[in-house]
């Protein structure tokens, strides 16, 4: 019998994984122009709030492509059920 937390359980250590692996991953770095273009155009005060979004970006698109390739994966070689 299936645990009824277990898909959460599954997200969540995924997730966990993909914030481990976004710390050995460096984020995407800005060059200054382009800082200030995305700052006017957002409507940012400093470039702190502007990085603060791209690493939460960054941690999610990590986060959400892990998940998935470990989804596949395990449903296509792992998973017992057919």
């Amino acid at each position: 019998m299936k645990h009824p937390l277990e898909s959460l359980i599954t997200a969540g250590g995924i997730l966990l994984m993909a914030f481990l692996s976004c710390l050995l991953l460096p984020a995407p770095s800005l060059g200054l122009a382009l800082a200030q273009k995305l700052m006017t155009v957002f409507h940012l005060m400093d470039l702190n709030q502007l990085y603060t979004i791209l690493f939460c970006i960054w941690f999610l698109l990590l986060g959400a492509v892990e998940f998935l390739l470990l989804r596949f994966i395990w449903r296509r070689w792992f998973s017992l059920a057919d």
